[in-house]
């Protein structure tokens, strides 16, 4: 232990180069674990009146790599390189969770530029609530301090929310002058933060989600998903090997563990997640974010630090155009952005273009489950233009004002939820996609009512599920150079994926 600048730290641990992702990223976990550790010490010896004769702090680990050429890299990937010469850094927060990514991140900079990486400590504090992997109130007994007892953020770094921000994401970031550039999109505390927003919001531990993500509206599709999952369980699914839901109630795979473990909540999560686990993270996760833009960018900021595979938009809509029918499904090619939620981080004129290996596995999938293909899956599926709204009762406005804006904009359909969730896609590098049933035609006079609306769910949830689930196998099957593709990358990027 020392005192350095008047902060009780551990002892600082060298910066070391390193050749070996391996061996870098176990460096990074003996920094990560060590300084955590400290915090966690210290913090039950506060907790038990034990009171830090100074501030306690402790720092994240960074990795950094230094390039002095202009040299072009030869790599088929949108990432694993720097944009240019010179130092760029990042830090870590936990190497156990995300090992297997940085490893590969890792190690393609070493294979791309040939130089060693560096892992040492950095001057990024970790804020007390964040070395702990749960609620700091549930893991220790911090809301029984004494009333006499200092103020926390006396004695501990605590989040700082301004040091916080998706300026890297966003593209906005101004680097001090001689600062190291940046080498991936979310700084340690930043992930840190929304791993402990995920458990939150979905009741879910951050180590379930897998690598490709579907969202959806409604509460059935949540239902059909979770059945699924218990019968892939109980038959020994081949590949998956746990079904995991809120509380982090697991369902064992019978091939490998036979019953389950955890408990289920005493109350539901905001946003309750669902997981079909597979090895490597490959398999699936649903989350029901309910109604609203607002639910669909807050999920989507959170879910985007995992840095998953894909994620789709599996929901209802209503259908604009009198040749569509109920149960009809629409693939989103472009979107109206009238959500409100992201326009200061993603202005209006930046376009939120159609993925081609999404649509195409989109159309694929419809078309192996229904049966239809070329000219006769227009019967079932409309390609064209989303709408997203913030007024769910947007059928109760001024009706000559809606029907102009959505003919000039050329909308087949209306939602809440499907352009929050592609423009964060975009803006945070996830490949993204849209497909929605037309459960209502409320211009048409077909107003989604309890008992239509209830047959219609129970008739065509199975259905449009399956082509979700066969769409993701099928983007899974992709090389990854394709999915994650230039399309997503502006012209000067972080290295990392």
């Amino acid at each position: 232990m020392s005192a350095t600048s008047g902060f009780i730290t551990p002892p600082r641990i060298a910066t070391e180069s390193f050749q070996s992702a391996e061996q870098a990223v176990i460096r990074l976990s003996e920094i990560y674990e060590r300084n955590t550790a400290f915090l966690r010490d210290h913090f039950q010896g506060f907790v038990g009146g034990d009171i830090p004769s100074a501030p306690v702090r402790a720092t994240y680990p960074f990795v950094r790599i230094t390039t002095a050429t202009h040299a072009r890299v030869d790599s088929r990937l949108s990432y694993g390189f720097v944009s240019g010469p010179g130092v760029h850094e990042t830090t870590v927060t936990r190497p156990d969770l995300f090992r297997r990514y940085l490893v590969e991140q890792i190690g393609l900079l070493i294979e791309n530029h040939r130089v060693p990486v560096e892992i040492g400590e950095s001057d990024e504090p970790i804020p007390i609530h964040f070395a702990y992997r749960r609620d700091i109130n549930i893991e220790t007994e911090a809301g029984h301090l004494a009333v006499e007892s200092p103020p926390l953020r006396d004695l501990f770094d605590t989040p700082n929310l301004a040091a916080m921000d998706d300026a890297i994401v966003n593209g906005t970031i101004l680097p001090s002058p001689g600062a190291a550039a940046q080498l991936a999109m979310f700084r340690a505390a930043r992930i840190d933060y929304s791993l402990h927003r995920l458990s939150h919001y979905t009741g879910t531990a951050p180590e379930h989600f897998q690598n490709f993500v579907i969202f959806t509206n409604y509460q059935f599709y949540v239902d059909d998903f979770s059945r699924i999952g218990h019968q892939r369980m109980a038959d020994g699914d081949p590949v998956a090997t746990a079904f995991v839901e809120p509380g982090n109630l697991i369902t064992h795979n019978a091939r490998l563990k036979s019953g389950s473990s955890g408990q289920p909540p005493a109350r539901m999560p905001q946003m309750p997640a669902y997981h079909l686990v597979q090895p490597d993270d490959s398999g699936i996760t649903m989350i029901n974010i309910g109604v609203g833009p607002s639910n669909a960018r807050t999920i989507t900021d959170h879910v985007a630090v995992l840095r998953p595979h894909a994620w789709l938009m599996l929901g209802h809509c209503a259908g604009l155009r009198n040749t569509q029918k109920l149960g009809d499904y629409v693939l989103a090619h472009g979107y109206v952005r009238e959500d409100h939620v992201l326009d200061e981080e993603l202005p209006l004129w930046v376009p939120i273009p159609a993925l081609a290996e999404v649509q195409v596995a989109i159309e694929q999938a419809v078309g192996e489950v229904t049966g239809l293909n070329g000219y006769e899956l227009k019967r079932v599926m409309r390609t064209g233009t989303v709408a997203s709204v913030d007024n769910r009762n947007w059928e109760l406005s001024d009706h000559g004002a809606i029907l102009r804006r959505l003919s000039q904009s050329r909308a087949v359909a209306l939602d809440m939820e499907s352009a929050a969730i592609a423009a964060n896609g975009f803006r945070f590098r996830v490949p993204y996609g849209t497909l929605l049933c037309i459960s209502d035609k409320p211009l048409h006079g077909e107003i989604k009512l309890a008992g239509m609306a209830g047959e219609f769910y129970r008739q065509r949830v199975g259905q449009h599920l399956e082509i979700g689930l066969k769409a993701l196998e099928k983007l899974k099957s992709q090389e990854r150079e394709r999915l994650h593709s230039r399309k997503l990358r502006s012209f000067a990027e972080v290295a990392f994926q």
